[in-house]
């Protein structure tokens, strides 16, 4: 787990987190020798990692199979379609399965970040990465911050990040009286 202090918005911000994430995976693929792995963020997370692959990837020996972002507010607060992440976006492997989760409370978002933000995600990895899914969760738990902890983004976290496949709920025998 990779965590900031400082989780303030903005590109010029995603873009010193990506660097400083830099000195963290290489301490992560030091002590742990992988040559693979799979990334989870949420919010702004996302962003960083998008900054991390379309900027750092390559300096490693390393591949990166699947990314799953959760409530990534890919368009910052913007409504048009000026995304800073599409220049680089070249250099996103084509191997690359990403998973884009959001949550809507109101309909057109999660009560912080707008659908149409956590969407953009598709002018990104979409005709560059191997598979682009965006993937919508509603009800309780949808808020923002509760996105991480919501049981079926567990569920997906589990499916499509740990390989484990679907979490199937229990039935339960009623036994004669």
């Amino acid at each position: 787990v990779i965590g900031f202090e400082n989780n303030k918005d903005g590109y010029s911000n995603i873009k010193k987190q990506a660097k400083m994430m830099t000195q963290d995976f290489e301490a992560l693929q030091n002590k742990y020798n992988f040559n693979n792995f799979k990334g989870l963020a949420h919010s702004n997370g996302g962003l960083i990692y998008t900054a991390f692959i379309e900027n750092y990837l390559s300096d490693y020996d390393v591949k990166i199979n699947s990314l799953m972002t959760i409530g990534t507010p890919y368009n910052f607060t913007e409504t048009n379609i000026k995304n800073k992440f599409i220049a680089g976006k070249k250099n996103i492997p084509s191997t690359l399965h990403v998973y884009s989760v959001a949550g809507t409370i109101t309909y057109d978002s999660d009560e912080l970040v707008p659908d149409a933000s956590v969407s953009a995600g598709k002018y990104i990895y979409q005709n560059q990465a191997k598979s682009y899914t965006e993937i919508t969760v509603t009800g309780e738990d949808a808020q923002h911050s509760d996105l991480p902890t919501n049981d079926e983004v567990v569920d997906l976290v589990k499916q499509h990040i740990e390989g484990q496949g679907v979490r199937k709920k229990q039935k339960t025998q009623l036994e004669p009286q």
